[in-house]
């Protein structure tokens, strides 16, 4: 499903239909499906005025759950425009997604949409399958090597799993987001789901997305890293 609100171009992958996908053994096959309708509707980002902001995430950008236009990239279109920002948000989000997939769609989505800002979401289904964390250092450093070679700004937002999988799998996951942004001098923010993820009222029935009364808080946690960043861009830091 994709939808165009005003100034935003937003591909929306439901989870459901991902969920499907992977329980019949064909989820990446249908990754690759959705990636390639993705890059089909480019044209509208490139038919739009102002640089491009790309959104490259998972489930908890991709609006699951909730009506695209209440997803926070939807809201951080609203407060660039109402900020003086000229760009457009380019919500190239998918459900399910990994980090091994954001690995093999950063080329293409960057070629695409050549934008001046990826925003990176991305590690929480590698957490929550429980993927070494060498693995996630790997293609996170990857897909942001790739970006900066580009010459394109990146944030990274940072993604904590539930302390049931053990201190020792926890921490080695949260250290990753960190050395990472200071190894590779990204701006970055230690929890994106922080004043959501342990708030019953702000989450789905899952316990896992965040909901609509969710969207603005993830916007707030962004917003700062997203607007010293394309304020460097502006005056050429």
């Amino acid at each position: 499903m994709v939808k165009l609100p005003s100034g935003l171009v937003t591909t929306l992958v439901t989870f459901a239909a991902a969920r499907t996908a992977e329980a019949s053994g064909e989820f990446f096959d249908m990754r690759i499906v959705l990636t390639f309708f993705m890059l089909l509707v480019s044209c509208g980002a490139h038919s739009a005025d102002g640089p491009a902001v790309v959104v490259f995430g998972d489930s908890l950008s991709a609006g699951y759950g909730i009506d695209v236009d209440q997803s926070w990239p939807a809201l951080l279109q609203s407060r660039l425009t109402a900020s003086g920002y000229e760009h457009r948000v380019v919500n190239a989000s998918i459900s399910g997604e990994t980090t091994e997939g954001g690995v093999t769609r950063i080329h293409s989505t960057l070629e695409k949409f050549a934008p001046d800002l990826v925003i990176l979401e991305l590690g929480g289904n590698d957490g929550l399958r429980g993927f070494p964390a060498e693995r996630l250092r790997a293609n996170l450093r990857k897909i942001v090597e790739t970006t900066q070679a580009n010459g394109t700004a990146i944030v990274l937002l940072g993604i904590r799993i539930p302390t049931n999988y053990g201190p020792r799998y926890t921490q080695a996951f949260d250290n990753v987001y960190r050395e990472l942004a200071q190894q590779l001098d990204v701006p970055w923010i230690e929890f994106f789901m922080d004043g959501i993820a342990l708030n019953k009222d702000l989450m789905q029935d899952d316990g896992i997305h965040p909901n609509a009364e969710a969207q603005p808080i993830l916007l707030e946690n962004a917003w700062p890293i997203i607007a010293a960043a394309l304020d460097g861009r502006a005056s050429g830091d």
